[in-house]
């Protein structure tokens, strides 16, 4: 696999055993992990082919993906998968890895999976900044975060996806010219994403008016959540990750 740009950097974990203490510095995950009991086909899905396609933090990335992929997208939050699975279609030279915590997401999209099966997805059940914290510098092509769990509540703030911390780190891994793409329904979550990101020295706003971020881009298919369960009128925002200065 040609990850051309790809570089290992010193901040990235070692590339070849996983650390002996994982669970030492892991924090806390809030959200959902567990739902509706899994049927047994679902839960057959995730002994089997959730090992199959499973995402290893701290594994090369070009070992992990067959040969062809060129580049390598993450998508953090997937739900039920609609919109990675067609990003993959879409785009077969990209190695796409899916984090999600939530097991029922997880089996709708090994289902999909299942009847349309895709080499170049790899999935991780569990908090997708362990991927992020994992990757070598400069080796994301795309970054997705669409409509995570905004915690409205002042005091709960801390708990969403997007901090300053998860930018750097986002910085550190997406390629110059990369895209940060981010969605939300929440009133109170465009601003307090706006805020970060236009702060955040590395990313601009791609924007150039009023319809570039209330209009879904073409590439950019709807999901199950949008259908039945948005909130309000959702926002797409897409970032670029700027080219880095020399020193």
């Amino acid at each position: 696999m040609d990850l051309s740009g790809v570089s290992n950097s010193a901040k990235a974990p070692p590339m070849t055993e996983p650390s002996p203490h994982p669970d030492r510095n892991r924090r806390k995950l809030y959200g959902r992990r567990k739902g509706p009991r899994l049927s047994d086909r679902q839960a057959g899905l995730r002994r089997t082919l959730l090992h199959d396609l499973a995402w290893v933090p701290g594994t090369d990335p070009s070992v992990q993906f067959p040969p062809g992929v060129t580049d390598l997208w993450l998508e953090i939050g997937f739900g039920a998968g609609e919109h990675l699975v067609w990003q993959a279609q879409a785009h077969p030279h990209v190695g796409l890895i899916g984090a999600e915590p939530y097991e029922m997401g997880m089996a709708k999209l090994l289902t999909k999976l299942e009847e349309n099966p895709l080499n170049s997805v790899r999935l991780y059940e569990g908090d997708g900044r362990e991927i992020i914290e994992a990757l070598p510098d400069a080796s994301l092509g795309r970054f997705f975060l669409l409509f995570p769990d905004p915690w409205p509540k002042t005091r709960h703030h801390k708990r969403r996806f997007l901090q300053m911390e998860t930018l750097d780190e986002l910085a550190r891994v997406l390629k110059p010219g990369a895209e940060l793409r981010f969605a939300t329904d929440d009133k109170s979550y465009l601003p307090y994403a706006l805020e970060r990101l236009m702060a955040h020295p590395a990313f601009e706003w791609l924007a150039q008016g009023v319809d570039d971020w209330k209009s879904r881009p073409a590439d950019w298919p709807p999901t199950r959540y949008e259908t039945k369960a948005i909130k309000g009128p959702p926002t797409f925002l897409r970032f670029r990750r700027r080219a880095k200065t020399a020193p």
